[in-house]
């Protein structure tokens, strides 16, 4: 089957794996191939694909949904990071997730900032907000 793991500003994993473990809202599940199709919810966590030549490589997710239709799988998250060791793979999470928070911190500051002096025009024009 194809895995094909993409956030918003790019595809993270795009390749044939021989089997899948994710984690659900209700818990860890794995897929094969034969797999029947279905939609699910994703929690933040480590998703495991077993490549064709037999390794194991990890992915850590940010919340998203996983699509399993036909042979393909589709998992769309906020954030993902990619690695085959989970000691080093955690240090890059940590610090990749850390700095996406922090400039989602810095833009929604920026957005009350502009909301604010937007207010504070419309009162020097002498217009009211509904």
């Amino acid at each position: 089957m194809r895995l094909e793991v993409i956030t918003p500003m790019a595809v993270c994993v795009d390749r044939p794996v021989r089997r899948i473990v994710a984690e659900g809202p209700d818990g860890r599940f794995g897929m094969l191939p034969r797999h029947i199709d279905f939609v699910t919810a994703l929690v933040p966590g480590i998703l495991l694909y077993e490549t064709e030549a037999g390794a194991e490589r990890f992915v850590a997710v940010n919340s998203g949904t996983l699509v399993k239709s036909g042979d393909e799988v589709l998992v769309a998250v906020r954030g993902a990071v990619e690695g085959d060791d989970l000691g080093e793979l955690r240090k890059r999470v940590e610090s990749e997730f850390r700095q996406h928070d922090e400039q989602e911190r810095d833009a929604r500051a920026a957005l009350a900032r502009l909301e604010a002096s937007m207010v504070r025009r419309f009162r020097d024009l002498g217009m009211t907000l509904p």
